[in-house]
């Protein structure tokens, strides 16, 4: 599934430690996610829709903290 020409990213808040954080990848139309940590194991797959509303959720639950 995650060929040596999948470009995957990390958010810029990530920093440079690695950490707690994850990458993203768009791949046959739909967003994989990894553990940077971990980036033989396991790869998650979404549709553009269920990412953009995780997405969304997340930064509305941020803001209201």
């Amino acid at each position: 599934m995650t060929s040596d020409n999948t470009r995957w990213r990390s958010s810029s808040y990530s920093g440079s430690q690695g950490g707690n954080c994850v990458e993203v990848a768009d791949r046959d139309h739909r967003v994989l996610v990894r553990d940077t940590k971990n980036r033989a194991g396991a790869v998650l797959r979404f549709s553009p829709e269920t990412w953009r509303r995780f997405v969304g959720r997340v930064k509305s639950d941020a803001r209201s903290v």
